[in-house]
């Protein structure tokens, strides 16, 4: 006669098994169910409202070289042409045309279909779509928001450089040894 305990021993190991391999035989999604995703939650536009934003990001930071210190003509037309690549650079490598079979790809590793489709659904109800309405203002604040914080940050961290730069350099001690000061002990 079996006893009750294994057998109970083994069931709840089936089920484990089977609740652990779930995610596994989860259907993954489609390019379509995906691309109806991306369709519903506006990726595209919301990749394409970022890049005036990171452009912008980027023209103050050549702005902030160009005021560091005095540049020549030269120099300030140079800026700008670098300017201008590094923004050609970033339009191409963030477009939409570059980053879609990146999104389904991830899509596909990260969500299984029902999870796509359900996504979906919300993106394409009331709800989602005042979701998306309100990310771009969202979006911005938060941009402001770590700005505000970073800034000061970035000004220590330009104090401490130029600190570093500063500094005199220290005399070789021609392969000897670093003399270290000992204080005498107490009496």
């Amino acid at each position: 006669m079996l006893s009750i305990r294994p057998l109970a021993r083994l069931g709840l190991i089936l089920a484990l098994g089977l609740a652990a391999a779930a995610p596994a035989l989860a259907t993954p999604p489609s390019d379509a169910d995906i691309n109806r995703l991306l369709a519903a939650s506006r990726a595209q536009s919301l990749l394409d409202g970022m890049l005036p934003q990171l452009e912008a990001m980027q023209r103050q930071q050549f702005e902030q070289i160009a005021q560091r210190r005095p540049l020549d003509a030269g120099q300030i037309e140079q800026l700008k042409r670098m300017e201008q690549r590094t923004n050609a650079t970033i339009r191409k490598a963030l477009s939409w045309q570059e980053l879609r079979p990146m999104y389904v790809d991830l899509y596909k590793k990260s969500f299984s279909k029902e999870d796509v489709l359900a996504m979906a659904e919300f993106y394409e109800s009331a709800a989602g779509q005042s979701l998306l309405d309100k990310t771009p203002v969202l979006m911005q604040n938060v941009m402001v928001a770590i700005r505000a914080r970073m800034d000061p940050l970035l000004a220590d961290l330009e104090k401490d450089m130029q600190a570093i730069v500063n500094e005199r350099p220290r005399p070789a001690n021609n392969g000897n040894p670093p003399v270290v000061d000992v204080p005498e002990p107490r009496r």
